[in-house]
């Protein structure tokens, strides 16, 4: 059986690009963009703090564990609410590498390990669309142990720290995007795998995505109503039944282009009676056809390697 969630993190790439330390003293408030869309997360060692992330304030403690996928824009603040004139642009870097928020010359109240991930795919903004716009994990006993091991290195001396600390958030990332019973989450495909009748029509589009499915068979198997089917779906990921299946699609489309797979075997793989009725949808979702996506990600490897 075909696991969605390892399907479109297998897709997605992630690799961490790198990670920090960041104390926080007094009150203060930082605001950011990311101009790209990286996976963030956030491991709380000490304190509590604020996130807001697209209007919703989360407040975080010790122990717990944030994922924001696709994070554009974002305001993170000590737990009391700062004054206009204690905002900064970006934490200092201290003396011991790690960055400061707020006092320079006060203890820390605050102890975070921020970890940034770039998404090697180039279907990455594709593929963040399935996953929610916050995962916020408390209480969990697997997480809870992998955030202990975090700190713990955290606070050591011990040779190549900083890799284990990035290999470390690699392996937070993934169990915290599995680990949804705790989870607070917005729409996406963490949401919906939750509910299981909506799972046994997602993985049944993951194991077959060039089966020719309708919202119908796809209710049949939830063993729903095509109404209630719709309505949950769409309340659940964000995005209708058909909506989800042709993002699907797309994603594996390009990922079978990229490996030079000819546009006919493409089409029939993800579900296109011919290679002409996948182009014209290809190219709608894309913006180019087949033909040309594949030729500009060879010449993108070939540079690459050069």
């Amino acid at each position: 059986m075909v696991d969605p969630l390892t399907s479109v993190v297998t897709l997605l790439q992630p690799k961490m690009a790198y990670s920090k330390i960041v104390t926080g003293a007094g009150r203060w408030g930082l605001r950011g963009k990311f101009d790209e869309a990286p996976l963030f997360c956030c491991v709380i060692m000490e304190g509590r703090m604020r996130y807001t992330v697209d209007g919703t304030q989360l407040v975080v403690e010790a122990g717990d564990f944030v994922l924001i996928p696709s994070m554009s824009e974002f305001s993170v603040t000590s737990y009391e609410i700062p004054s206009d004139h204690e905002w900064q642009s970006e934490p200092t870097l201290l003396e011991n590498g790690e960055h400061r928020s707020g006092l320079l010359s006060a203890d820390a109240d605050v102890r975070t390990l921020v970890g940034v991930c770039r998404l090697t795919s180039p279907d990455s903004a594709l593929l963040l669309t399935l996953l929610p716009k916050l995962v916020h994990i408390r209480g969990d006993f697997r997480l809870s142990a992998l955030v202990q091991l975090v700190i713990d290195e955290s606070r050591s001396q011990r040779p190549a720290k900083d890799v284990v600390l990035e290999r470390l958030l690699e392996v937070l990332l993934i169990e915290a995007l599995r680990s949804s019973n705790n989870a607070v989450t917005s729409q996406g495909l963490l949401r919906a795998l939750t509910d299981t009748r909506l799972a046994s029509a997602i993985r049944l589009i993951h194991e077959s995505p060039e089966e020719p499915w309708t919202v119908e068979r796809l209710a049949k198997a939830s063993a729903l109503s095509r109404s209630t089917f719709f309505e949950r779906f769409n309340l659940a990921v964000g995005v209708t039944p058909m909506e989800y299946l042709l993002s699907w699609r797309m994603a594996l489309a390009r990922d079978y282009l990229q490996r030079e797979k000819t546009i006919s075997e493409v089409a029939a793989l993800v579900g296109y009676s011919s290679s002409s009725t996948f182009t014209v949808a290809f190219t709608r979702n894309t913006g180019m056809p087949p033909g040309q996506y594949a030729k500009t990600r060879h010449n993108a490897r070939a540079r690459n390697a050069a």
